[in-house]
């Protein structure tokens, strides 16, 4: 069982940036594929970011290509989003999942484990 704790949201104007933290719970953290997702409001949850156990291997949504970076601190069983050129669209709730199998992958189905979202406002 692994649990998930997202910090970092907030309110920030277009062209800044922000650093979501994902703290799990569990001794496996290491083993797990990270990803990143993200929901607007009245839209589906969208793949932003993954990365595998050792950050060797990522992916990424073309929307955020080049402005998100996502990065793992295994000794710290945490994983990091930094965002950067922040634009009003990319406001949503951003969610961290954990997914025990190898491939990385941008379907959210695949993921086992959730945290409970971050409040990112992108003003104008």
């Amino acid at each position: 069982q692994v649990q998930l704790v997202e910090s970092g949201g907030g309110l920030v104007q277009a062209g800044g940036s922000l650093r979501l933290s994902c703290a799990a719970s569990g001794r496996t953290f290491s083993s797990y594929v990270m990803g990143w997702f993200r929901q607007a409001p009245g839209k589906e949850r969208e793949f932003v970011a993954a990365s595998n156990w050792s950050g060797s291997i990522t992916l990424y949504a073309d929307s955020v290509k080049g402005r998100f970076t996502i990065s793992r601190d295994n000794a710290k069983n945490t994983v990091y989003l930094q965002m950067n050129s922040l634009k009003p669209e990319d406001t949503a709730v951003y969610y961290c999942a954990a997914d025990d199998s190898i491939a990385v992958v941008k379907i959210a189905l695949s993921y086992d484990y959730w945290g409970q979202g971050t409040q990112v406002t992108v003003s104008s």
